[in-house]
């Protein structure tokens, strides 16, 4: 075996064509000393060893086994692909963790599947739909309307995670949810405690999905602070993020301090105080909610909470494949949050 691999090998860095048709699995099971059904098993990471399926993994690759997607999905019952349903992928951290969650995947011999809600709920739960039609292995969620009827329906059909919040139902197949009520808290004890005492907080969950928890979490935290706070539902694209920041900062009642549901609204604000000639922090305070990359790098940076994005990537990935491969392990990972104090956050005048 290891002679015939050897030969494969150095065939290859002498430069020699490789003339052969496609390797077959007969082949690969031939060079190993196994069967074609125990070749398969471990290319599907089933019901075997993880020194074999190295083995025969090292043993398909020297040899240029590739296995036909088609006639794998119909032998496995699987597609290989993970749906990646995305709240806004105008939202600049959720393209991160989109980014993050399909090389995760591909490093796991899986495709991501991404698609894009555009922030509408009910376009959210007619992709969800779709990607179970097209028989993905899995779901990956950051719901916009977490409190959708569909959620227990889908999970009992396909193996779904969520991001951010927990759906409806208590029957995904694995959480990684974000401790939304310690994130508002620290973001307003910090602006509390700078001296800001009305507050307009920017979120872009709409009348329809009244309900998300982060939402709920600033009146409630607001309320035992004794902060005054307008919330104020604002699209995540850059250019209307903008023209509702300036409609908010350029009237008579301008807040002290603005604390946005994203990263990615934060910069319509930004914009928008360059426009109207203020300062940021001494004309208003700003602060932010996942710490995207780019919010370090702002004039001044941007104050964010921030939630470990390549943690979130790590658990979402595992969390799936393990549900996916039948050996599921930790169900719920709870993530915590940490204030990033930047100079977007100064004392109120």
């Amino acid at each position: 075996m290891g002679s015939r691999l050897l030969s494969v090998r150095a065939s290859r860095v002498r430069g020699v064509p490789d003339r052969r048709k496609r390797a077959t699995i007969r082949e690969v099971a031939q060079a190993t000393g196994l069967s074609p059904a125990a070749v398969s098993y471990a290319l599907r990471g089933i019901q075997t060893s993880e020194e074999t399926q190295e083995r025969v993994r090292a043993a398909a690759e020297a040899l240029g086994y590739e296995a036909h997607p088609i006639a794998r999905a119909l032998a496995s019952g699987r597609t290989g692909q993970v749906g990646l349903l995305c709240g806004s992928l105008e939202d600049y951290w959720q393209q991160s963790l989109a980014v993050g969650i399909g090389r995760a995947l591909l490093a796991r011999d899986r495709y991501a599947l991404i698609v894009d809600a555009g922030g509408d709920p009910e376009r959210e739960l007619a992709l969800a739909r779709r990607l179970r039609d097209q028989r993905v292995d899995g779901l990956i969620v950051q719901p916009l309307d977490p409190a959708a009827a569909l959620w227990p329906e889908l999970a009992d059909t396909i193996p779904v995670v969520s991001i951010g919040d927990a759906l409806r139902g208590g029957q995904a197949q694995g959480e990684v949810v974000f401790d939304n009520r310690r994130g508002v808290t620290l973001a307003l004890e910090h602006l509390r405690d700078l001296g800001h005492q009305r507050l307009t907080v920017f979120t872009p969950t709409r009348a329809s999905t009244p309900d998300r928890p982060a939402d709920v979490h600033v009146n409630a935290e607001a309320e035992r602070l004794g902060l005054r706070v307008d919330v104020v539902v604002v699209p995540q694209s850059l250019a209307e993020s903008t023209e509702v920041a300036v409609r908010v900062l350029g009237g008579p009642n301008r807040p002290s301090a603005v604390f946005c549901f994203a990263d990615s609204i934060a910069y319509g604000v930004y914009a928008a105080t360059r426009e109207l000639g203020l300062d940021v922090p001494g004309d208003v305070a700003v602060c932010g909610y996942d710490d995207h990359p780019m919010s370090a790098l702002l004039t001044p940076p941007l104050t964010s909470v921030d939630w470990d994005i390549e943690g979130i990537v790590h658990a979402a990935v595992r969390l799936v494949v393990d549900v996916i491969d039948g050996k599921p392990r930790k169900r719920r990972v709870v993530r915590e949050p940490t204030l990033r104090v930047r100079a977007s956050t100064g004392s109120a005048d």
